[in-house]
């Protein structure tokens, strides 16, 4: 079975000039990876493989356990591997050469038998896999490991990649069930994946035999001496039990926390910290693509048990995950609220690509637009907001909702810096997650997954192929798709149908008697032989959407177009003094919704804005607390009571500036812009994603 690694196969994929898409991978190209690496050099990052004693390892880590200087390793194994993704097709001699100059310290810096961790050799020497649970060793390995495959599928050589062996071999011989093995598995997920991608390359069993043994170990409540593996490290360590880290929100390891509470093939739901699960989850499905035994088809079960609880219950409409602050991640079931004064949100960026490597991942196997739709809404909402439109400032928690504590704001770095460099890594390799390429019995199919202007080449017996998409998506969904090469029996296309144009889609030519199988239209050689050039409609027209009826935000009402959600800003609508609190919006908004193309002259961006025209109210607090008169209630009025009892949503139109109270107000104008474009000109950091409904 074909792997379709997005990191392997971006190369067969050109992003085609003027998409939204192609502007963000220029930005990085042009502006992340040079900003990033002065980054790297002023905080000591760059430096760190020459094993010279820095400040920072001396300073009282900021969130206990886990030192500052404790992904040193990653953040730098990530930018090379973003570089090198780019460098693809971005020649940059400075980027180049400092690639070169990090391969080789790191080669420097790697111990006799093979092993490569920054904190351990500097820091505390002699305690390596002493605490698995929260010193994230293993997740810097799997980031070099990464780094490695990219390097190695650029340069041709294996300068970065013969260290990165040797230390895996170490590692196969360290872990493992045998009585002089260690019984561990990491505490933060990343290695096994990279363990998966790197037996593809190399074929070497051992790869995938680490690779399943932490997956499959995981959880496991017996595994050393009857005892829970962490429970036995953290004895071993003579730590104290009581002692917890600030992430932990209960006295006894939290080990729902790290997604190992049980083993992986008995957990009922998605829990505890986002990306952890995220990492997990996607080795977990690649490793069933891998495997064909019964535990891999349990483990599949539990990859979509697993999936289905995130997206129908623990999701926010941008894509994100994780409601949680204190420990960046899950919440129970339906918890979901906006922002920091509604209770919580976090959605990390890294959680939102995780989703993505999860949903691509399952489509190898699983060719069903639930997957991919879910894939493209995280892409163009909860991850493109994550960046700056020049691709210089960055954003770790994408709230729906802004608030006083947590105004919408950019950042050009963290402390911890996992996120700036995964948004390199990811934009550096989008072109793999556009088209899957499947070839069986002599046949071959192209699954168009994301609809972003480009070109991908595959080949057909052989011979070389061309398939090109040109469109304006997401603002426009007419997509032309052109077919180069000579017609082939052996060829076909699945095409995505997104959920948002399920009823709405048009092909032309048309094709007879076809309808879309979970998702995707198939679009057979009869038709490709003799139609070299045909036409996807895709209606991109407003529309209003809501979360679950049992979610903390169930009543709230989000705008959207196409695949892209929508909020409002302070920069559109100054009038605004709560961070849009008090506004409410009107079911029947939809039939005053102005569309405008725009092109902001501050950043240069084009897009469409929406404006909702006397459709939002905006509520007068002041006026409904004097009603209350200090009861924590109060009453709601007959004729309201009627209409929502009826199914109205309250006894006014949109437009009927006569239904104005003393509570409420018509909103002349409400101006909307995309979600990713957020804190992206100024102002006073005031947004919001959903509204509640106007009664």
């Amino acid at each position: 079975m074909a792997s379709n690694y997005p990191q392997e196969t971006f190369t067969t994929t050109t992003i085609l000039p003027g998409s939204l898409i192609h502007q963000r991978r220029e930005a990085v190209a042009a502006n992340t990876l040079l900003c990033q690496l002065d980054i790297l050099k002023k905080t000591g990052r760059y430096d760190c493989f020459n094993l010279k004693w820095h400040p920072v390892y001396s300073r009282a880590p900021e969130v206990w356990p886990v030192p500052d200087h404790l992904f040193w390793d990653s953040d730098v194994a990530k930018w090379i591997e973003g570089a090198c993704y780019l460098l693809h097709d971005h020649p940059h001699p400075k980027i180049d050469a400092s690639i070169h100059e990090l391969v080789g310290l790191i080669r420097s810096a790697q111990q006799p038998d093979g092993y490569l961790n920054l904190h351990y050799i500097m820091v505390e020497p002699g305690k390596r896999f002493t605490n698995l649970r929260d010193m994230h060793e293993l997740y810097n390995a799997g980031h070099m490991i990464e780094a490695a495959l990219a390097h190695q599928h650029l340069y041709k050589t294996d300068m970065l990649m013969e260290p990165i062996l040797k230390y895996v071999d170490l590692l196969h011989k360290t872990f493992g069930p045998a009585e002089d093995q260690i019984h561990g598995y990491p505490g933060h997920p990343e290695i096994e994946l990279a363990l998966l991608r790197l037996y593809h390359r190399t074929q070497d069993p051992k790869h995938l035999e680490l690779a399943s043994y932490f997956i499959n170990e995981r959880g496991n409540p017996t595994g050393v001496n009857g005892e829970h593996y962490y429970d036995f490290e953290l004895r071993a360590r003579g730590d104290d039990p009581y002692k917890r880290p600030s992430y932990h929100t209960e006295v006894g390891g939290c080990k729902w926390y790290y997604s190992a509470h049980k083993p992986i093939t008995e957990q009922e739901t998605v829990e505890g910290h986002s990306v952890r699960a995220m990492y997990l989850l996607t080795a977990a499905a690649d490793l069933t693509r891998v495997s064909s035994d019964k535990a891999s088809g349990e483990l599949r079960k539990a990859t979509y048990r697993l999936w289905n609880n995130m997206t129908q219950r623990k999701m926010y409409v941008t894509g994100g995950i994780g409601a949680v602050k204190q420990y960046e991640g899950f919440g129970r079931d339906f918890f979901l609220p906006q922002g920091t004064d509604e209770g919580g949100c976090y959605a990390e960026t890294c959680a939102s690509i995780g989703v993505m490597m999860l949903a691509q991942r399952i489509l190898q196997y699983d060719l069903d637009s639930r997957y991919s739709d879910v894939m493209e809404l995280c892409l163009y909402n909860a991850v493109l907001t994550a960046m700056s439109h020049d691709g210089t400032a960055f954003t770790y928690v994408n709230q729906l909702a802004s608030s006083d504590a947590d105004p919408a704001k950019r950042s050009d770095w963290f402390t911890v810096a996992c996120c700036p460099p995964n948004m390199l890594r990811l934009l550096g390799s989008i072109g793999g997650y556009i088209y899957s390429d499947n070839t069986s019995d002599g046949s071959t199919s192209v699954d168009v997954h994301l609809y972003i202007p480009s070109k991908h080449t595959f080949t057909v017996d052989s011979q070389e192929r061309t398939l090109a998409q040109e469109s304006n998506y997401p603002w426009n969904g007419t997509i032309r798709f052109t077919l180069d090469g000579p017609p082939d029996n052996a060829l076909s296309l699945r095409l995505r149908i997104p959920a948002f144009a399920a009823n709405t889609w048009h092909l032309d030519p048309p094709l007879p008697q076809t309808q879309p199988l979970k998702g995707y239209l198939h679009v057979p050689s009869s038709y490709l032989t003799t139609t070299r050039s045909f036409t996807l409609s895709l209606p991109t027209t407003p529309r209003l959407i809501s979360p679950h009826p049992y979610a903390t935000n169930a009543h709230t009402l989000t705008l959207a177009r196409g695949p892209i959600i929508y909020c409002v800003e302070d920069v559109d609508n100054a009038w605004v003094t709560d961070h849009f609190k008090s506004v409410r919006l009107d079911p029947v908004c939809l039939e005053h919704v102005h569309e405008d193309d725009v092109h902001d002259q501050g950043t240069g961006e084009r897009y469409t804005a929406l404006t909702v025209v006397k459709g939002a109210r905006m509520c007068d607090v002041e006026a409904v607390e004097r009603k209350m008169a200090g009861l924590p209630f109060c009453e709601v009025p007959r004729d309201n009571r009627h209409a929502m009892a009826n199914g109205v949503n309250g006894t006014h139109s949109a437009g009927d500036s006569t239904a104005d109270s003393e509570e409420t107000k018509v909103i002349e104008e409400l101006r909307f812009v995309p979600f990713y474009f957020r804190a992206n000109r100024g102002g006073k950091g005031h947004s919001r994603v959903g509204f509640a409904r106007a009664d």
